[in-house]
């Protein structure tokens, strides 16, 4: 390997002040510096052209180091910026760690506005107003249940990006009526983050569903040490479908599981229950069963006693007796992976656990 070749990658420092991180940033975009790493990374030189490397937690629960060029950040900040019709000097609020591609995003459009983005993580005090933010549905619902100093927040900014994880239309529904300006949001750190919002892909993305019902996405915002397709599109392992051009993401194409020789689908499963039980929070997931192949089980927070008697009465009468759950689990919290994403891998061990 000739090393000349090579930039040093940098290692985000957590002592570093958001205006030190800012400089770097903006040094690592121009190649005037190193890249920066910003998670669990563990690469120390990559190619010239990228500017910073990412860390994603798989649903394997492995970490991945993702390559993304100063092209691929600055296409996804400009084109979310003219998506908002945000205005140079306007500002972005920082809620979510920097182990996320999300609080880099908020970073890289934070540049091109001219401005410093409002780092609130931790922070102690009133938030401040600012124009725009980015958030996780959890934080969203946390919002709307009993963190009034976040709500107050978010109803004071022109637009809030919601991403991340699957966001329940009656979460929106509620975020709506509170007053919150809610843009969903889908992508991940292969796409630089969220690249389509409320359905419509950004200025440079294209959407295409595959025939096996995978979303397939191209254009300038994708990560460099992708395997694409012959088409150079990068196949997501995320179900879609296209709606007069929208894109309405029906859950991982890996969360079907056949529990007594019947599919079950653990997204529409969990879509189903949000009907009746959207201020609460729920996983449903599976565990190897001898006698079903997979069980269906759901874990759930807080949820009231009569929970699991409506759950199976809904689930049976939406989709048969196949989704009538073997087991419910009543938890202090919910295992996540990443942020906002629950962790269904945890949650079948702390079932079999329970089992022996």
């Amino acid at each position: 390997m000739d090393t000349k070749s090579q930039r040093i990658v940098s290692p985000i420092d957590g002592a570093w002040s958001t205006t030190q991180i800012m400089a770097s940033l903006a040094k690592a975009l121009v190649g005037d510096g190193p890249a920066l790493g910003f998670g669990a990374v563990t690469s120390t030189e990559v190619e010239p052209k990228v500017a910073i490397l990412v860390t994603s937690t798989g649903s394997s629960g492995a970490n991945k180091e993702f390559s993304l060029s100063a092209s691929a950040l600055l296409a996804s900040a400009k084109a979310s910026n003219k998506y908002l019709n945000a205005h140079f000097g306007e500002t972005w609020s920082l809620l979510l760690p920097l182990t996320h591609i999300a609080a880099v995003n908020v970073l890289v459009r934070s540049l091109e506005l001219g401005t410093i983005p409002v780092n609130l993580v931790g922070y102690s005090g009133e938030f401040p107003k600012v124009d725009y933010t980015a958030i996780v549905p959890t934080q969203l619902y946390n919002a709307l249940n009993g963190d009034d100093r976040l709500l107050r927040h978010l109803q004071s900014a022109k637009a809030v990006l919601v991403g991340g994880a699957a966001l329940t239309s009656e979460l929106e529904a509620q975020a709506t009526a509170a007053g919150v300006k809610v843009i969903t949001t889908y992508g991940m750190s292969e796409t630089s983050g969220g690249c389509v919002y409320n359905g419509e892909p950004l200025e440079g993305v294209q959407v295409v569903i595959a025939e096996s019902g995978l979303i397939k996405i191209s254009g300038p915002v994708l990560a460099n040490n992708l395997d694409l397709d012959a088409q150079n599109y990068f196949v997501t392992s995320d179900r879609g479908k296209l709606i007069d051009g929208r894109l309405k993401v029906l859950g991982r194409g890996d969360d079907v599981i056949i529990s007594g020789g019947e599919n079950i689908s653990l997204s529409e499963i969990e879509g189903a229950i949000s009907q009746s039980f959207a201020n609460f929070e729920f996983a449903a997931f599976a565990i190897s069963s001898d006698k079903w192949g997979q069980e269906l089980h759901i874990a759930s927070v807080n949820t009231p006693a009569e929970f699991s008697e409506r759950v199976k009465s809904l689930l049976v009468e939406k989709f048969g007796n196949a989704a009538k759950p073997k087991r419910f689990h009543q938890l202090s919290e919910l295992p996540l992976i990443g942020i906002g994403k629950v962790d269904r891998s945890a949650l079948a061990q702390l079932a079999t656990k329970s089992e022996h």
